[in-house]
């Protein structure tokens, strides 16, 4: 068609439109983002903590198996995780840019396959990163030059089983937990008990407690009760810090050993108003200071543990089997 039987058909189009009214233009609705799992809701307190149009993203994927997250501040903040079969702490950036933040951890020889890489994460009061290697048994320090250094390494003479997770109290008390499980075998373990250990600031070690398989940790707010999971055991437990940084007798916050869906009580974090964000069964189950399950986040793989992050605390990132993921929440993260 000639270009000017097009202007004139337009003209005409327009001539017989009379008086009417133009046509508002509207924005096209943009598509939903897909969900990376699904939420489920048990509680009316739970939709004051994740919002009812809360999504589920997947941000990366190929690890053999991920833990121990933790946000770092920075000019621009970062997360690190372990990548325990891979054998290195991965640094994710907020443009998804993932790189190596330490590799190898372990520089021994070791099968292919093994858990001889670092677990938990964090960041102690002078800004160093900690963190527990499974196969050297032993905590382990980064400075900001890049130093690294052994923090703790024995009690009574022999290595740590296999150190797992780690918290500090505000006063630099560091607890953490010591199962065998980044061991060949639990036999192949030198401590004759799985327990909760207590490095003071002037270097001295205690066992505070003997369990059957302590794993996440976490302090409350007040830091007045302290969280562990024991993921043998299928329940956490929580417990009274006393004055002189020992713990009271343990006290059963919630069992989830009946429940049959994949994973187990693992790595944890607390929020401002006391709440439990803890792996277990299924996903990142939210855990009210008195014991409710107010709800699951069930990513498409079983997370692992988690960590608050972003500048506002308010975005929880899950590591789970062989990624990375991540949901807003509408409360933050305990510092």
């Amino acid at each position: 068609m000639q270009k000017w039987w097009l202007v004139a058909i337009l003209a005409v189009a327009v001539s017989c439109g009379g008086g009417a009214e133009p046509t508002e233009e509207t924005e096209p609705t943009p598509a939903p983002t897909p969900s990376a799992g699904t939420i489920e809701r048990l509680d009316p307190a739970f939709d004051e903590l994740v919002p009812t149009d809360a999504v589920i993203e997947h941000l990366a994927d190929g690890f053999g198996f991920t833990e121990g997250p933790v946000w770092v501040d920075a000019e621009d903040g970062f997360l690190l995780f372990s990548d325990i079969p891979g054998n290195r702490i991965v640094k994710w950036e907020q443009d998804g840019t993932v790189s190596d933040f330490l590799a190898p951890v372990f520089e021994g020889e070791h099968e292919d396959g093994r858990l001889v890489g670092s677990n938990g994460i964090t960041v102690d009061p002078l800004g160093n990163i900690v963190f527990t290697e499974h196969f050297n048994g032993r905590v382990s320090r980064i400075a900001a030059d890049g130093t690294r250094s052994v923090v703790a390494d024995t009690y009574g003479g022999g290595r740590f089983n296999s150190p797992n997770d780690l918290d500090y109290h505000s006063n630099g008390t560091l607890y953490f937990t010591d199962p065998p499980y980044g061991l060949p075998t639990p036999d192949d373990r030198a401590q004759d008990v799985n327990g909760v250990y207590r490095l003071a600031p002037d270097g001295e070690v205690t066992r505070l407690t003997d369990q059957e398989g302590p794993n996440g940790i976490a302090f409350a707010p007040d830091e007045s009760r302290l969280y562990v999971a024991d993921s043998s055991a299928g329940l956490w437990n929580t417990y009274d810090v006393e004055a002189d940084g020992t713990l009271g007798e343990a006290e059963l916050l919630l069992d989830a050993s009946g429940v049959d869906e994949p994973g187990a009580p693992d790595g944890l974090k607390v929020d401002v108003q006391g709440n439990l964000w803890a792996t277990g069964p299924g996903g990142v189950w939210v855990i009210a200071p008195d014991g409710r399950h107010l709800g699951t986040i069930k990513p498409t793989e079983v997370p692992a543990n988690v960590a608050f992050g972003d500048d506002d605390r308010r975005t929880l990132y899950m590591t789970a089997r062989t990624g990375l993921y991540r949901i807003r929440v509408s409360v933050a993260g305990d510092q």
